[in-house]
Order: C-alpha cells, then structure tokens, then sequence
C-alpha cells in the first residue's frame, strides 16, 4: 500500500513531461550553442514606393512676347446676372430683418412701481441714447436697457451703468436692430 500511492503520483507526472518534452525545441548539440551575443538591431530599408508615384508630363513653356509688345490681359471676375439677382434678393432680405439673437442690461426687477420708474429715469437722464423696455406681469416689473449685437458691447454698457444700479446683470435674448446704423 504505501508503494502504491507513489506510483499512482509518479504516472501522472511522466506523463505530462512526456508530453512536454514532444512539443519542446529541438535538443541542441555541443557543436550548435545557442547565440547569446549581443548585436546591434539590424537597420530598416525603407520601402521603394517610387514605382506608385504618379508621372506628369512637363508643361509647354509659354511664348515669350515681343520685346516691345505690351500685352492686355482681360478681366476674369464678371459676375453675371443670375448672381447680381440673387445677391440684390440677399439685399433686399436683409433690409427686411428686425430682430437679431443679443443681449440686453436686466435693470430691474421687483414689485415696486415707483422703483422701477425711479432706476428708469436715472438710466435715461444720464445715457439718452439707450434704449429702455420695462414691462410688468403681474405682480413683478421688469425694467431691461439697450439693446447689443455682441457680449462686448453689453459688458461695456453694463459698466456704465453698474454705478447707477448695482444689481444689474445680462440677458440673452432678441434685440431690435437699428437700421439707421447699417
């Protein structure tokens, strides 16, 4: 019995180191060392793709004018009238524009009528040029100025502005474009 259980371990084992031993490399002979010497990595020769690349043929060299000759060249830029056309129909569309995506200066906004009016007269009296909307929806006044295309020109505003009333801030919204200034 107590043969028996080495020899029950030791088959299984034989069996798979001869199994390794039939996939392994070949066994090597004294005269056929393995090569561990160091080399230098064997330099990469590019691949010849001229044969791929596309021949032209030379262009004819243009005549050489006279030497006292002088030459007009014709204008190329002509615009024809279908273009003409519909570059006065973009015109005309664009004269019919009244609003554009902007920014206006939210002033106010409260309960207090009285308040409102008070901030829009400050604003008016002191910057006549801008434009004021004050609108009321019950029960809040809101009081917005100007009327800006770019955020720029609404921060240079707002800065302005910001002495007289402190809390104002900006709004994305639609302006009315002034035509005077087109």
């Amino acid at each position: 019995m107590k043969t028996l259980l080495p020899n029950v371990l030791l088959f299984p084992a034989l069996l798979a180191l001869g199994a390794c031993a039939a996939s392994g490399p070949a066994a090597t002979s004294a005269a056929q060392a393995p090569d561990t010497a160091r080399r230098a990595p064997a330099a990469v020769v590019p691949e010849d793709l001229s044969r791929y690349r596309p021949v032209f043929a030379a262009p004819k060299p243009a005549a050489a004018p006279a030497a006292g000759a002088k030459t007009f060249v014709a204008p190329t830029n002509h615009v024809n009238a279908q273009v003409e056309q519909r570059l006065r129909d973009q015109a005309y569309t664009n004269q019919n524009v009244k609003y554009a995506q902007g920014f206006r200066i939210l002033a106010y906004v409260g309960l207090e009528r009285d308040q409102a009016m008070a901030i829009r007269r400050a604003v008016i009296s002191r910057y006549p040029e801008e434009t004021d909307y004050l609108t009321y929806k019950q029960p809040i006044y809101r009081l917005w100025v100007g009327d800006y295309l770019t955020r720029l020109e609404a921060e240079q505003a707002m800065l302005r502005i910001r002495p007289l009333v402190p809390k104002a801030e900006l709004q994305s919204t639609q302006v009315v474009l002034n035509k005077t200034t087109f």
